[in-house]
């Protein structure tokens, strides 16, 4: 059966309310090169339901699953061990049931959670405050921008070629109907990550330098002086953190002067999840909190002189603020947000550091196995558990040759900047705990049989 309450009266009705006189009315601001015409071609209208389960399994058989093979992507999305414990205690009834705290003093252990996790983050993050997450770090990174642009009162933010291309392309998304100006540019096969070049870009009108750390390629650079040229400048530095297990070895972008601080928690707790939900990580200066987005929990005492928490801050749309709203986001990742406090409490500061370490070991482990193999060079002289491989060959190819071959090994930059010759050879090779020594041998043997073969060159 359809599960649509309203008859073609009702419709009428309610188009006739808006002055729509169809239904493709509400659909004129698409393009129609975009819009669907029809059935699409293929899809049957109906199937049993054994039918389609059947269909898919088939299509899912097709898959080269994460934990079934030697497995080396990343490039913004971490494959971590995450522990059994984890998924128990997010499925208790305490949190399962609680969605969101619209009526937020009911709810003191929802709230309590998320005051933790902005504990985590700020101490993570090495900032004043940070709130209780975001949709995921691309978001997360345009939320920032706007944030800068609020705080300066200018439109235009320089970012760093070392920006994730995906978090570029949905701040230019976005700031086509900001009205700010974006200065972007590709990276370089090359250790520099450019900082000198991005200090020289600031003048009057910048709101914001936006840099990645570590960034696309794996490198990590000290922002310090750059951050004294922003602020010199009027101007604001943000740091975008995709992999927050990194944080356990190198030091945090706040104690270097980043005055927002965002990014991507996929990496604790949450899990790939084939893409999603993932958990947006937002953190600034105290001075900066009022024009934060998002929501913030506080802590505080209750008639009876007992800890209690509150909704402190919540400066969104829904909340009377309408156009004035920092943010038009609507809510927090809760349970993802969950999820990642919890793998952090198991952690505790010693285990972050101990994880963050092996994860380098293992990295390291991995460069010096694969630059042995002739015309593999490694452009990084900095990294930690992400690097990047000149390869003799087209990286894109490669890569697909390793996966005919059962081995997901690394993301190309040719699939993340398609069409640009200089980058084509690039191989962006991801390292965590939970890859072998086996794994790394696997590699190095697939990727020398590869080249050999000429794929690509």
């Amino acid at each position: 059966m359809r599960y649509l309450p309203l008859t073609d009266t009702d419709r009428q009705a309610m188009l006739g309310v808006i002055g729509a006189s169809s239904i493709d009315d509400l659909f004129v601001d698409v393009p129609e090169d975009a819009r669907q015409k029809g059935p699409i071609a293929g899809l049957p209208m109906h199937a049993s339901e054994m039918a389609v389960e059947r269909h898919f399994a088939s299509l899912a058989r097709k898959n080269l699953a994460a934990g079934d093979h030697p497995f080396f992507l990343g490039a913004g999305a971490y494959k971590h061990h995450v522990p059994a414990s984890v998924d128990h205690l997010i499925q208790r009834g305490e949190f399962l049931t609680a969605y969101t705290p619209y009526q937020p003093e009911i709810a003191q252990g929802t709230l309590q959670m998320l005051f933790e996790f902005q504990t985590q983050v700020a101490r993570l993050f090495g900032c004043d405050v940070a709130n209780a997450s975001m949709y995921d770090g691309s978001t997360a990174c345009w939320e920032a921008i706007g944030m800068a642009g609020r705080i300066t009162k200018r439109k235009k933010a320089i970012l760093s070629p070392g920006l994730h291309p995906h978090y570029v392309s949905v701040a230019k998304t976005m700031a086509k109907y900001t009205g700010d100006t974006l200065d972007t540019a590709l990276p370089e096969l090359s250790a520099d990550a450019g900082y000198a070049e991005l200090g020289d870009k600031i003048d009057a009108e910048t709101s914001c330098v936006v840099v990645q750390y570590p960034d696309i390629l794996g490198r990590i650079a000290d922002m310090g002086e750059l951050s004294a040229q922003c602020h010199a400048a009027g101007a604001l530095l943000i740091a975008v953190v995709t992999e927050p297990v990194a944080l356990g070895a190198i030091k945090a972008p706040g104690e270097m002067g980043a005055d927002i601080v965002v990014g991507e928690g996929q990496s604790l707790g949450v899990g790939l999840q084939f893409g999603g939900p993932y958990v947006g990580l937002f953190a600034t200066r105290d001075k900066y909190v009022r024009q934060m987005p998002g929501r913030l929990c506080g802590e505080t005492i209750d008639a009876e002189g007992k800890r209690g928490f509150v909704l402190t801050l919540s400066t969104r749309e829904q909340h009377i603020r309408r156009e004035k709203a920092t943010s038009n986001i609507c809510t927090n990742s809760g349970l993802c947000a969950l999820a990642f406090s919890i793998h952090m409490s198991l952690l505790g500061e010693r285990g972050l550091r101990d994880l963050a370490a092996l994860n380098h070991a293992k990295a390291v482990q991995a460069a010096e196995r694969l630059t042995q193999i002739a015309g593999v060079t490694l452009v990084n002289d900095s990294f930690f558990n992400e690097f990047t491989l000149k390869l003799p060959a087209n990286a894109r190819d490669v890569v697909h040759k390793l996966a005919a071959k059962q081995l997901l090994g690394g993301v190309s930059l040719g699939r993340l900047y398609p069409g640009i010759s200089a980058l084509e050879n690039g191989l962006l090779v991801a390292v965590t705990e939970v890859v072998s020594d086996e794994d790394i041998a696997s590699f190095a043997a697939a990727l020398r049989e590869t080249l050999s073969e000429g794929v690509g060159a």
